[in-house]
């Protein structure tokens, strides 16, 4: 079983691409460097509203993720996102169907 971390952010400055943007370049290798780390993303839900989601192998490594996630927000976006939710699960199954090129 893998594990799911949610956290969800209000924008009050910049644009969700802006976020993003930041976010590719510095959260996800913040999170690489993490133990246990699988897959991360971020995710547009509208109105001024983002959600990060990242998955882990255990539920230890996903509550971990919180505080590092929480410092570089801190350092980074600070100015741009408040924090409005975060929340560990398990992750009964995440499958996709294989890309063709």
């Amino acid at each position: 079983m893998q594990y799911l971390r949610l956290a969800t952010y209000r924008i009050n400055k910049g644009t969700f691409q802006e976020i993003a943007d930041t976010a590719k370049t510095g959260m996800l290798p913040k999170f690489q460097d993490q133990p246990g780390f699988v897959r991360y993303g971020l995710a547009d839900m509208g109105d001024q509203t983002c959600m990060s989601i990242s998955v882990w192998e255990t539920r230890d490594q996903a509550e971990a993720a919180a505080p590092v996630a929480a410092t570089w927000v801190n350092e980074h976006l600070a100015d741009r996102v408040v924090l409005r939710t975060n929340t560990v699960g398990d992750l009964a199954f995440f499958k996709g169907v294989p890309a063709t090129v």
